[in-house]
């Protein structure tokens, strides 16, 4: 067998060889996407302190990825289909490593979120790449096992990433996080050339590239509305985009559904498998996305871990990840994937409702159920939603497939960080200012400490170090009388410090319990829609095959298979 793999997997008359090693470069190249957004959450108290970044610099240091890697996965993932999957694996690695590598170098908010909207195209094309490689590598009876083991890389990525960034930042800065994407995706681009095989559609006709730039609009408005709206209010800017995503979706519709070779049938929405798949996806990722976001921070800020611990003390997730995954793949084909869809998000709402407990007085062995429970649901929930997204495209779309899981999985995300992020920030405030009624701060210090729990507690560090300098001016005081007076100062200010940093701990707990409410409803009544639109076995073959237009001989078989895999 040659060094470098160059025959196309279409031309191959037996299944790929060395697939499960190629899977492995897939997984690794998921890995990548998924851990360069993680990352970050553990690396931003050491940035927003090195940088001077404000609310809304963080905020936009986050989601700078999020946009183009969301509003620009349908188009590519069409690219890719028509040239070749793996180039557009292997240019979006090539296209990280270069973001990664200047964001090792900048010193500036400004450039730190250009970088990261750099590296957000990168992600947009190794994400449809990934997905779209596997699914034309294996055959179909081995198909839904690889998904499986995509999906658990995907939630254990998410474990993975604030481990790998807390011990980086042991010893190194910010920019360690960057440069580990380097070695990393070097290793998966050697991989790709040596054990994935080249993959194209066997029929391509002219991308439509009407439809595709019209998807990156609405996509991309609606992400930045969601975005922008929440955090930072909803002026001109954010209803701007709002009435841009809606007009952009009329538009993309109705130029879908009258071209003959659209990117994207939209009439596959018509069918309950696919329509139900994609809903799971965005509101799994909705709660996930959104509990990391404050349980990170919960954990770093009010239980004073440092990034390391962290990471350490987030792998209950990742372990269960990959332990429901193992189940689902045992349990899905005996009892049906809904079944284990619907078990997932139930999973997921029992969780969120288990945060709800958490006070001021939590430690960190009242997160390790709701964490071990919320990644067994996700190990449950993701992959047979993956496998019928996947299997209701044609040979020739398996790009724009791997694009629609893809985005619907991004826009469940961004709204789970913008929509439980929002309620988070507005119940931290107002709890915040009950909380802290006994500590006499002056109030622009306590407008100040509302602004994140970050601030809060540089509010209280602030003070204490007042407290320590007045203790120095005591010890060189030039009489008694003077000592004693600043001593007596300096221990008024140290125990307003702690007054402050117990309010802070206290009011973000508080937060995490009511925004964990909220979270457990809006996934609960999800998991009902879901559970109600789902079909059963026969309805959902009928459904899924219903919705293939030009290529419906060659879409109906795996339609169906996967229509009856979430019976």
């Amino acid at each position: 067998m040659p060094l470098l793999i160059n025959e196309p997997v279409e031309r191959m008359e037996k299944p790929y060889a060395r697939r499960w090693w190629a899977l492995g470069v897939l997984c690794l190249s998921l890995l990548i996407a998924v851990m360069a957004n993680t990352a970050l959450t553990v690396a931003a108290p050491d940035m927003t302190m090195d940088l001077g970044l404000s609310s809304s610099d963080l905020q936009w240091v986050i989601d700078a990825y999020t946009v183009p890697y969301a509003a620009l996965m349908l188009l590519l993932g069409a690219i890719g289909d028509k040239y070749s999957r793996r180039g557009a694996l292997v240019l979006g690695l090539l296209v990280m490593c270069g973001g990664a590598a200047a964001g090792s170098l900048v010193d500036s908010a400004a450039a730190v979120i250009a970088v990261r909207a750099v590296m957000g195209v990168g992600a947009a094309l190794i994400m449809p790449a990934t997905l779209s490689l596997l699914a034309s590598t294996f055959p179909r009876a081995e198909r839904a096992k690889a998904i499986t083991i995509w999906a658990a890389t995907s939630g254990i990525a998410i474990a993975a990433g604030p481990l790998i960034a807390g011990a980086l930042l042991r010893d190194n800065g910010w920019h360690s996080t960057f440069l580990i994407n380097i070695p990393v995706a070097a290793v998966a681009i050697i991989g790709a050339f040596v054990l994935v095989p080249p993959s194209k559609a066997a029929q391509h006709g002219r991308i439509d590239y009407v439809g595709g730039l019209l998807s990156v609009v609405w996509v991309g408005s609606l992400i930045f509305m969601i975005i922008d709206g929440p955090h930072f209010g909803w002026g001109a800017r954010a209803i701007g985009a709002a009435v841009v995503a809606a007009v952009g979706l009329v538009l993309f519709v109705i130029w879908e559904l009258r071209h003959p070779r659209p990117v994207l049938d939209v009439r596959k929405f018509a069918g309950r498998a696919f329509a139900g798949s994609n809903l799971a996806v965005a509101l799994f990722f909705l709660a996930v996305f959104g509990a990391f976001y404050y349980l990170t921070q919960h954990l770093q800020f009010v239980l004073a871990y440092d990034p390391l611990e962290t990471g350490v003390r987030m792998l209950p997730l990742a372990g269960a990840v990959f332990v429901g995954s193992a189940v689902t793949g045992i349990l899905a084909p005996r009892i049906g994937g809904k079944i284990m869809v619907v078990a997932g998000l139930v999973g997921g709402t029992v969780a969120l409702a288990l945060l709800t407990q958490i006070d001021g007085a939590s430690t960190y062995g009242d997160f390790v159920a709701p964490l071990i429970i919320l990644g067994l649901a996700l190990g449950f929930a993701v992959s047979p939603c993956t496998d019928v997204i996947m299997g209701a495209f044609p040979e020739s779309e398996l790009g724009v497939g791997g694009a629609v899981n893809d985005t619907s999985l991004e826009l469940g995300g961004s709204l789970g960080i913008a929509v439980l992020g929002s309620v988070l920030a507005s119940s931290y405030s107002s709890h915040l200012t009950d909380a802290a009624q006994g500590t006499k701060l002056p109030p622009e210090a306590l407008e100040t400490a509302k602004d994140s729990v970050g601030a809060g507690n540089g509010v209280a560090q602030a003070i204490a170090e007042q407290a320590r300098g007045l203790t120095e001016k005591a010890a060189h005081a030039s009489s008694p009388e003077q000592a004693a007076q600043l001593k007596a100062q300096a221990e008024q200010l140290t125990h307003g410090a702690v007054q402050m940093k117990d309010a802070v701990g206290s009011a973000f707990s508080d937060a995490v319990a009511h925004t964990s409410l909220v979270g457990a409803v809006l996934l609960g009544v999800g998991a009902v829609v879901v559970a109600l639109v789902l079909p059963g076995r026969r309805s959902g073959a009928e459904g899924a095959t219903g919705s293939a237009e030009p290529e419906a001989a060659e879409a109906a078989a795996p339609v169906a298979e996967r229509a009856d895999a979430v019976r």
